[in-house]
């Protein structure tokens, strides 16, 4: 693939393709049963963020599992308190829908190509540091269905899939804190992330979890409006 087609722009897709592909997201992330199996593409992006920034803020990724129940972690070695430890336990549930608005920065520029194998790369460089099988399928999954799409299929189909991606980190962003926020409601996850953050830095976990909301929430809002071109 030449330079210039991996960072030129590509033809905006009709709006009913854009409306269709929300709804397509949502039919991924609302019933129960399906967001059980879709749920591992938020958990790729959720563990991404935690070594992303872990590597960011210098400290050491031992590697990444990921686990047949959604379930994940990321395992990084350092300092156990201060700003790069603070900042790496932040990043995992506000990591989808980020990622989600800067897909949909990309696409509202016309970027669909890059945004494709951009995802790509971040996949592959992932799969480097999965320390389990089923993480490594996953991962090898995904990254495998962004490759074909980019390579294999018209400017309409990659359009598509680009933005189903898209709004599925964005709405599927949403859901887990609410799902966190519904366990600890109950007892549950006592050593979540909102939870480590608040022994990390003695504020409460809930203020945690309200920007985890908050990130999603507001990610959806603008990513939204630059998708449907707003």
């Amino acid at each position: 693939m030449a330079i210039t087609e991996l960072f030129g722009t590509q033809p905006a897709p009709e709006r009913w393709l854009v409306i269709g592909t929300a709804a397509l997201a949502l039919v991924a992330i609302v019933p129960h049963a399906v967001w059980r199996l879709s749920r591992n593409a938020i958990t790729i992006a959720h563990e991404g963020g935690h070594g992303l920034i872990a590597l960011a803020t210098g400290r050491r990724l031992d590697g990444i599992r990921l686990h047949s129940d959604t379930s994940g972690l990321t395992v990084s070695r350092g300092k156990p308190t201060g700003i790069g430890m603070i900042l790496t336990a932040a990043a995992g549930y506000t990591a989808p829908p980020l990622l989600g608005l800067g897909g949909a920065w990309l696409l509202a520029a016309h970027h669909i190509t890059l945004l494709l194998w951009l995802a790509t790369g971040l996949l592959i460089a992932m799969l480097v540091m999965i320390r389990n099988a089923y993480g490594a399928l996953t991962v090898i999954l995904t990254g495998a269905a962004f490759l074909l799409v980019s390579w294999l299929t018209t400017s309409t189909v990659q359009a598509a899939f680009a933005y189903t991606a898209v709004w599925f980190l964005l709405l599927g962003g949403v859901r887990p804190a609410f799902e966190l926020q519904a366990k600890r409601r109950h007892g549950g996850a006592p050593d979540s992330d909102a939870d480590q953050l608040g022994r990390l830095t003695h504020v409460p976990p809930a203020l945690w979890l309200f920007l985890f909301h908050a990130v999603s929430i507001c990610s959806l809002i603008g990513g939204g409006r630059w998708l449907l071109g707003l």
